[in-house]
This record gives C-alpha cells, structure tokens and sequence, in this order.
C-alpha cells in the first residue's frame, strides 16, 4: 500500500504517517494539492494532509479543495501534538530570517517578536523544505521552524525548542480515500465524526438557523462550524460543520431534511478519531470529545 503526505522528510505530516502506518510505503508531495491530486491520479492509495490547528484554525488549501474540485473523502482522522523547534545550521551566528510554512510561523510568531523581534518572515511549502534549505544553506543567517525530527533528518542544531505560543498545540490529519485504513496500535479509537460542507439557498430566511435545527432537535452534537468563501461573490459563503457520528441513523433523516430545506450538503468525510496513545489526549477526550476544538475556531 502507498500512502502520499505532504513532506518532505521531517515534516509533521511524515511523523504522523510513520506512526499511523509503519509498514506502508510512503511518497512525499511537496504541497498539499500535490497530495491530493495524486490520489485523484491513481498514484497513491491513501492522502494524509493537515486540517486544522487548534492555534491557527483550518488549514484552507486543504478545505478549500475537498470542497471546490476534490471528490476524494476523509475515512480516519490523526490528532496530533505539535512541538515547534527554531532551528539553524550554527549556533554561533546572528538570525536575519526565519522560513516555514505559514501555520507555524503563526504559531511562534509570539516567541520571535519578543526574542527576534527585527527578524523577517518567509513562508514555504512545508516545516520540513524550511528545515532543508537551512541545511543547504549553511552561510546564511537563517534558521527555520520545524519539528524535532527534522534536526535528525538534516543535521541542524536546536537554537529554541518548544516555541508554539501555546502548550496545548494539536493538529488534525485526514486520511483521505475510499476505505477505511489499517492505523497502527501505537494509536488509540476515542469518537466517530462527519464533515460536512452547506451551501445554503439564497432566498430562505434563517437558512442557517433551519440547517444547524435538523441537527439540533435530534440530539446530534455539533463540534465545530466554521464559514469559506464560495468564491463565487463577495459576501456568500460554504459552512463547515463537524458532528459526532453516534447515531447514523438520525444524521440520515437529517440530510433528508436538509435536502426539503433546499440546503446542498457535502460528505467531507465520515471517519474514526485516532490519537496517540499515553500522551494524556485519551483521558480528557472521555470527558470532553470536543476540548481540542473549542480553541480552533480561528490555518
């Protein structure tokens, strides 16, 4: 079996799928539409790209594709801790800039405006291309923001370490394609969920009021929702819900009703929640599934 991540070697993404499929081989994709749309081609049998992150919310390129051109959906879901590291080639040298993709740069943006602050910015593709081109560019006065695994990967020293603004730094991975996987024991089932995507009628009053009720009166939890532009014209919008998947049978006459409503609705995915085993997300997802979402609603 092939699985495709957004890579390269490094990355969080290469972490979650090494720990999610061991005996898998595994091709790098250097952006996350590359990912997808070797899927779509046949390349590779599953898709593992980032989603959401609890500091900087949804990761749009991904949403954005699964919603405007993907048919592809989402059958399991990774959540993952998220360490950020600055890294650079020598220690010994001032930084002038700092390069990673645009999430993690948000997300230690903090630490560098109070310990960096005249540093500039630059975005790439990936943590783990940001960790590389420091390598390969040794003379310069740049470091990178990266996980841990990409100073092994290559040969970089750890100038800060854990610099995410916030402790508690997780992000969900999909697992994109036609079947369930096979995810290894290294990580535990804690919930079931769907995504979903509404695209409401223009000429119904409450239209999201009405949509969000067919769940509501049933007793089907709502995690999240969030709104992206159509991209048709200013100021309409898709809506993202996700809903804990505990009784299928009533999210079926849901649908049926919002379909009455005139509201479009797409299956984003329809998957089982896996979390690393013993890093303490267990326990708390027992007592609260949706801790790690109620701070995301903010890339």
């Amino acid at each position: 079996m092939l699985v495709g991540y957004l890579g390269p070697k490094g990355s969080f993404t290469h972490d979650v799928v090494t720990h999610s499929f061991p005996t898998y081989e595994r091709i790098a994709y250097r952006t996350i539409t590359d990912v997808i749309k070797a899927y779509e081609n046949q390349e590779i049998d599953f898709a593992v790209v980032p989603v959401e992150n609890s500091i900087e919310g949804s990761v749009h390129e991904t949403i954005d594709y699964l919603f405007h051109q993907g048919t592809i959906q989402a059958v399991a879901e990774v959540v993952y801790p998220i360490k950020q590291q600055l890294l650079v080639a020598r220690k010994d040298r001032p930084i002038r800039t700092v390069y990673s993709h645009p999430q993690a740069l948000a997300q230690g943006k903090a630490f560098l405006r109070a310990h960096y602050p005249d540093v500039a910015m630059e975005m790439t593709a990936s943590t783990a291309y940001a960790a590389r081109y420091v390598a390969e560019h040794p003379e310069l006065e740049i470091a990178a923001i990266a996980p841990l695994a990409a100073a092994s990967e290559y040969g970089l020293e750890v100038q800060n370490k854990d610099i995410q603004e916030i402790e508690d730094n997780y992000t969900r991975f999909w697992v994109l394609g036609t079947k369930e996987p096979l995810i290894s024991e290294t990580l535990s089932p804690v919930l079931q969920k769907v995504s979903l995507a509404l695209t409401l009628p223009s000429n119904l009053a409450g239209a999201l009021y009405k949509g969000l009720s067919t769940f509501a009166w049933r007793g089907i939890n709502l995690t999240k929702i969030e709104s992206r532009p159509l991209k048709t014209a200013l100021g309409e919008y898709f809506f993202i819900i996700d809903l804990l998947n505990e009784a299928p049978d009533l999210l079926q006459f849901a649908y049926q009703e919002l379909d009455s409503l005139g509201i479009q609705t797409k299956v984003l995915g329809q998957y089982q929640v896996y979390t690393l085993k013993d890093n303490g997300m267990e326990k708390r997802w027992v007592t609260n599934p949706t801790f790690y979402l109620t701070t995301s609603e903010s890339d």
